[in-house]
């Protein structure tokens, strides 16, 4: 028995870019697969969205543009970071983006970053671009949170591309794409609402998102802590009564931070409160009543979303999505196609 089992639905990768490109109404979905994928797979993910009708793919490194060309010879792939090695993006027939000021490498696509509010990477103006710019971009600072200052960047980024329209231009990202119509332009890059993810942390059904990844464990030790006993590093839980416990090999190296004791996982489906100190490679979990070794344990997945798990840590969804391990060291990957 695996220590933990992650799947990944591509079903629902597939619904979530069918709704996406339903919200954006003629403007291109370009998927946004960096870092894995956002835990999910990159190779898979970037599959089964151009399937559902996106026409780009979107990285944030040379080398993962690299590794996904190997997968998707012809697909049309952005480099959305500094470009490191231009030579080798060049090769790999990819696209790069420019952030800053100086020489546009030439003999190879380019789109050039405006920063319209983000204050990070971006051109502070946009001067006339050479002939391989086939893009212009920006990235929005607030379109989750402050839709007024969104829509700000959304006006200085048209002003400012405006004579430029004959280029690609694309603003939102999966928020935008959601909720602000004239964040849109001609594409979108999406991420986190293509795994099912709600960008604005609320229940992801609210706008017609499946989550895309499940997470499920067991229950490896079942033990009956009397009054005064504890459990895990620090003594932080002490039972009051007589209270069974199951313990689920599956710990912060695994992508189940330390800062989740407290959360709730589903136990034979029923909730139970993760309970003492996190590990390396386990936490506790309060159970009510005494069950079998083996057990059933749903951390994601069956209505236990990564929403839930990142409001009691103080973070927000993507962070848990990107920090679990699904290497075969840790866990069996399974794909539903």
């Amino acid at each position: 028995m695996h220590r933990s089992e992650i799947t990944i639905d591509l079903g629902a990768v597939r619904h979530n870019a069918g709704r996406l490109l339903e919200a954006l109404d003629g403007s291109e979905l370009w998927a946004v697969v960096k870092a894995n994928g956002y835990g999910h797979g990159a190779t898979d993910v970037a599959r089964a969205a151009l399937e559902a009708g996106a026409t780009a793919l979107c990285v944030a490194t040379v080398a993962e543009g690299v590794e996904l060309r190997r997968d998707q010879s012809g697909a049309r792939i952005l480099v959305m970071g500094p470009a490191e090695d231009v030579r080798e993006a060049r090769e790999a027939g990819l696209e790069i983006t420019v952030l800053r000021g100086g020489e546009v490498p030439d003999g190879i696509p380019v789109h050039l970053k405006l920063d319209t509010g983000m204050g990070r990477w971006g051109l502070a103006e946009l001067l006339k671009p050479p002939a391989n710019v086939v893009g212009l971009m920006s990235h929005l600072a607030t379109a989750d949170s402050d839709p007024e200052f969104a829509a700000r960047q959304v006006v200085r980024f048209r002003e400012a591309t405006e004579q430029y329209a004959h280029l690609t231009r694309h603003l939102a990202n999966s928020a935008a794409a959601l909720r602000l119509q004239d964040a849109r332009f001609d594409a979108a890059r999406c991420g986190i609402a293509l795994y099912g993810i709600s960008p604005f942390e609320t229940d992801p059904a609210e706008d017609g998102l499946r989550p895309a990844l499940s997470w499920r464990s067991h229950l490896a030790q079942v033990r009956l802590l009397q009054p005064g006993e504890s459990t895990g590093y620090g003594r932080r839980f002490v039972a009051e009564e007589p209270t069974w416990i199951g313990i689920v090999p599956v710990g912060y190296a695994d992508g189940f931070r330390r800062d989740l004791t407290g959360t709730e996982v589903l136990v034979d489906g029923e909730p139970r409160r993760a309970v003492g100190t996190v590990s390396m490679d386990a936490f506790a979990v309060e159970l009510g009543r005494e069950l079998p070794v083996g057990t059933s344990v749903t951390i994601v997945g069956d209505g236990m979303l990564v929403e839930r798990h990142a409001e009691v840590a103080g973070t927000i969804g993507y962070e848990i999505a990107c920090g679990i391990e699904s290497g075969p060291e840790r866990a069996r990957r399974d794909i539903i196609d």
